[in-house]
């Protein structure tokens, strides 16, 4: 298992993954809007402008397993609600560890992009994605209701080592 940029070359493995979210119903957090992309080209070109993506692949089969995202910079609702970090796993990839592998894979991205202090968030019901924070080292920092949604949401840091340039 590899985090890799996406591209038109995973077109279809994009689209399958896409198309097994939307019959679950459930949200693709760290997708970049996907679901609103049947058109991969337009998805890609959305995602050129505001974050950091990446497909969890599995060469194997050739198979899109999950996405992890990094927003570069917060609007309000990120800040608050939402953090650095995005992620989705497949539903039919679940409980194998992957939400934490990809964490722990894109983090020294967000060092090299000048983020030491990383806000990721969750469900306050969510508890695989709480162990996938905790298990990255996150500190829980505190619980905040999202009115529009009316959710509740958990927020941890992450603090990445700065390492010194000589």
């Amino acid at each position: 298992m590899k985090l890799i940029t996406p591209t038109m070359e995973y077109d279809r493995q994009i689209q399958d993954f896409r198309r097994e979210y939307l019959a679950s119903g459930e949200s693709m957090d760290g997708s970049s809007s996907l679901r609103k992309y049947p058109d991969t080209r337009a998805w890609l070109d959305h995602i050129e402008q505001e974050t950091s993506q990446y497909l969890y692949y599995r060469e194997e089969d050739d198979t899109v397993a999950g996405l992890i995202q990094i927003r570069h910079r917060f609007n309000e609702y990120l800040k608050k609600y939402a953090g650095h970090i995005g992620y989705c796993v497949r539903p039919s990839e679940r409980h194998k560890g992957y939400a934490t592998q990809m964490l722990s894979l894109v983090l020294p991205e967000c060092a090299r992009l000048g983020i030491h202090d990383v806000l990721v968030c969750c469900l306050a019901d969510n508890e695989a994605s709480r162990r996938t924070i905790l298990n990255n080292g996150g500190v829980y920092e505190s619980k905040v209701f999202e009115p529009d949604d009316k959710m509740w949401i958990e927020r941890y840091w992450i603090r990445l080592p700065r390492i010194q340039m000589n």
